[in-house]
């Protein structure tokens, strides 16, 4: 079961990240520009550290693998999978038409209906 965990929406419309902590739910929504892409490892780093989330073995991290944008998704996906090597954390992905709103309610369900992976190979891409 996911208890504490990082979800991140970054496929170029709606940029969104959520942090459940300690039964918390925090939401940030995300500029869409260029500039973002290069702040966005800052941005989530000051998310977690503001929100004191203790990032580690059992902690998650949910990231959208598509469609959207192609620089945006491997971005989410090099930061989200370098977090999981550093601090051990457990990584899934969700495709956006599984996800009808970004909120905790539809969220939880897409957890309790297993409509997560743990398999991040095939991002979809728009062309």
């Amino acid at each position: 079961m996911i208890k504490d965990f990082l979800i991140i929406n970054f496929t170029g419309k709606n940029n969104s990240i959520g942090l459940r902590v300690n039964s918390s739910f925090f939401l940030k929504k995300l500029q869409t520009n260029i500039r973002n892409n290069e702040s966005f490892v800052n941005n989530i780093f000051e998310f977690v550290k503001q929100k004191k989330a203790k990032i580690d073995k059992n902690f998650s991290i949910i990231v959208n693998i598509g469609p959207g944008s192609f620089s945006g998704i491997r971005i989410s996906l090099a930061v989200a999978k370098g977090i999981k090597i550093s601090k051990g954390v457990k990584l899934y992905g969700y495709k956006d038409s599984d996800l009808a709103a970004f909120n905790l309610k539809n969220i939880e369900l897409l957890i309790k209906n297993n409509l997560i992976e743990n398999n991040l190979i095939k991002p979809v891409y728009l062309s």
